[in-house]
C-alpha cells in the first residue's frame, strides 16, 4: 500500500507490526490510553549499596528493554560502561530504547549486535558505523525510528515498555533525588530522562556526585528511583555541543541564516510576544545572531524560545529579548550552567515539549521554527535520516514535532559538494511536506503553495528571489547532474514513524 506521502509500505510487514499508514499531521481529538509502571515498595535502605554489575544482575534478564538518555551526547560515559557489562555478562536478545544514539556509542552497539546481545533497537536516530551496519541489514529486526514527541507518546501508551532505565545524572542523593544542573558533569535539562524515570519498571541512577539528602531541586524524584550507583565519571559536559550543534563561520550558511532572518522578520508572526525554536545545524543556529539584532532594531520581544537551548538563546534571555526558555535539552555547557542560575529557564520533559497525544504540548504554541535537512523534495517532504547513499546517518529529533509550528522554515544549501539537497524525491520521508512552509537556500527561497498568505507577505522583500521548488531543484541538478538511482534489497531495516505512531516511510537494506 501507499501512504499519504506516496511511499510504498510492505503490506505483510506493516500488518505484522500493527502499523497504520500515515494520513495527515493533525492529532486533534484523538483519545489514547496511558499505561503505568509497576512499583516495588521500599524505604530506600538498600538503594545505594550495590555496584553497577550487582544492580544489572539483580534487575536485567534476557529479552528485556533497556533505556538510556543522550543528554551528554559525545561526552556520555554511562552507556558504554553499562553495555560492556551486558556483553561480558552474556545477556541475549535485548532491546535498546534510548532517546537517541550518538557516535560515541556506535562501536559497542555494533559489538552487541554481532554477539546477539542486542536484537531490537528503537531510537531517534543513529550515525556512523552503527548506521552503516544497520543499513546493510546486520540487525535481526527493523529499527523503529521515532521523534522525541513520538517517543514520549510511545512510552506513555505502552508501545515502548521500558524494563530497566539506566540514567546518568550529574548529582543525586542516596534516595535518588537528582538534577542535571550541578556537578562536574552538569548537562542541564534532563527532559528525555524524565520520561524514562516516570515510566520504567526499574530506574537505576548512575552518578559521579553523591550529595547530602535531600537534594534540591529534584528533577528526578526518589519516588521514581530503585537504585543509585556511584561511578568515577558520568560524562564530559564540554562534548555535549559537538556534531549537529556546531556554530558556523561558513559564508554560505551565514547567507542562508541572513535570509531566514529576512523571512522571519517580514512574516506576520514577527511581533511582540512571538515564540520560536532554532533547531540544530550550522545555519539554523546562526539565525539567533541575526534575529537578535532585528529584535533590538524593531523593539520586539519573544515570549518564549523552545527546544534544545544554546548559549546564544541564553544571551537573548539575559538581554530581556526572550521572556522564558523552555528547556528540554541543552546544546552546550553555557546553556547547561544557565539553567541553574536563571529561574526563567524552565526544564520540561519530552511529553510537555512535543507529545501529540497530550492535552497540549509546547510545540502547539510555537510560532516559528527553523530546521535543517539532508534532502527536501519538490513536494516539500524532508529527509533528515538517510544520506544520498541510502545509509542511515541522522536523527529525527524534534523535527516532525516542531514542524507543526505556524511558520516552519527549512534552512539548507542548494547542494552539498557534488550532491543536490533539493531533489525530485527524497530518499526517506521523515517530515511531511504539508507541514513545511518555506525552504531557504543560498540562492533564494521557495514557499509552499498551500501558504498563499506567505506568498503575499514575502513577495515584496528586496533582493530576495522566490522560486518554485521545481525551479530550485532544476538549479541544483544543473550543478550536480542527475545521480545514479540508489539500489536497495527488499529487506526493511528501519521503520520511520510519524509522531502520531503511523508509518510515514520504511528504510530498506542498501544493495552492495
Amino acid at each position: 500500500m501507499k501512504n499519504k506521502v506516496n511511499r510504498e509500505l510492505p503490506d505483510e510487514l506493516t500488518k505484522r507490526y500493527g502499523y497504520l499508514p500515515f494520513t495527515n499531521s493533525s492529532y486533534e481529538g484523538v483519545v489514547t490510553q496511558r499505561r503505568g509502571s509497576k512499583v516495588r515498595a521500599t524505604t530506600g535502605k538498600e538503594k545505594c549499596t550495590y555496584t553497577l554489575e550487582e544492580v544489572i544482575v539483580k534487575t536485567v534478564q534476557d529479552g528485556m528493554t533497556l533505556s538510556f538518555h543522550h543528554h551528554f551526547r559525545e561526552g556520555d560515559y554511562v552507556f558504554n560502561v553499562v553495555m560492556r557489562l551486558m556483553i561480558d555478562l552474556g545477556y541475549k536478545n535485548l532491546t535498546l530504547a534510548p532517546s537517541s544514539l550518538t557516535n560515541i556509542m556506535n562501536d559497542i552497539v555494533v559489538e552487541a549486535i554481532e554477539k546477539g546481545v542486542v536484537t531490537h533497537i528503537t531510537s531517534s536516530g543513529m550515525r556512523g558505523k552503527l548506521g552503516e551496519v544497520v543499513s546493510q541489514g546486520m540487525l535481526q529486526n527493523p529499527v523503529i525510528l521515532r521523534s522525541h514527541g513520538g517517543r514520549a507518546r510511545a512510552i506513555e501508551t505502552g508501545s515502548i515498555k521500558i524494563d530497566v532505565a539506566f540514567l546518568g545524572v550529574p548529582n543525586s542523593d542516596e534516595m535518588g533525588n537528582a538534577n542535571g544542573m550541578v556537578g562536574a558533569s552538569a548537562c542541564g535539562a534532563l527532559g528525555y530522562a524524565l520520561m524514562d524515570a516516570q515510566y520504567a519498571q526499574t530506574v537505576v541512577l548512575v552518578t559521579d556526585h553523591l550529595v547530602p539528602y535531600p537534594n534540591m531541586p529534584a528533577s528526578i524524584k526518589q519516588t521514581q528511583v530503585d537504585y543509585v550507583v556511584k561511578i568515577t565519571s558520568v560524562g564530559d559536559p564540554d562534548k555535549i555541543g559537538s556534531g549537529a550543534t556546531r556554530f558556523t563561520s561558513d559564508p554560505k550558511e551565514l547567507k542562508i541564516a541572513q535570509t531566514v532572518n529576512q523571512v522571519i522578520t517580514n512574516s506576520p508572526y514577527f511581533k511582540d510576544g512571538f515564540s520560536f525554536q532554532t533547531g540544530t545545524g550550522g545555519a539554523a543556529l546562526a539565525v539567533s545572531r541575526f534575529l537578535r539584532q532585528s529584535m533590538l532594531d524593531k523593539q520586539i520581544k519573544a515570549s518564549f524560545a523552545l527546544g534544545g537551548i544554546t548559549s546564544a538563546m541564553v544571551d537573548l534571555l539575559k538581554e530581556g529579548l526572550v521572556g522564558k526558555l523552555m528547556d528540554v535539552q541543552d546544546f552546550d555547557r553555557g546553556a547547561a550552567q544557565s539553567m541553574h542560575e536563571n529561574e526563567n529557564q524552565q526544564e520540561i520533559d519530552a511529553s510537555w515539549y512535543a507529545d501529540p497525544a497530550n492535552k497540549g504540548a509546547m510545540v502547539d504554541k510555537l510560532d516559528i521554527v527553523i530546521l535543517s535537512a539532508l534532502e527536501i523534495d519538490t513536494a516539500f517532504n524532508v529527509n533528515v535520516m538517510t544520506g544520498s547513499d541510502g545509509i542511515i546517518r541522522g536523527a529525527i529529533g524534534g523535527h516532525q514535532d516542531a514542524a507543526t509550528a505556524k511558520l516552519t522554515i527549512i534552512a539548507a544549501p542548494l547542494v552539498r559538494g557534488r550532491l543536490a539537497t533539493i531533489v525530485p524525491h527524497v530518499t526517506t520521508v521523515v517530515t511531511p511536506g504539508d507541514t513545511i512552509d518555506v525552504v531557504v537556500t543560498e540562492v533564494g527561497i521557495a514557499i509552499n503553495p498551500l501558504r498563499t498568505d506567505l506568498l503575499a507577505s514575502l513577495s515584496h522583500i528586496p533582493a530576495l528571489p522566490i522560486f518554485t521548488m521545481q525551479e530550485l531543484q532544476a538549479k541544483a541538478t544543473e550543478k550536480t547532474g542527475t545521480p545514479t538511482p540508489l539500489s536497495f534489497t527488499d529487506k526493511v531495516v528501519a521503520f520511520v514513524e510519524y509522531r502520531d505512531g503511523t508509518l510515514i516511510d520504511v528504510i530498506k537494506q542498501v544493495k552492495e
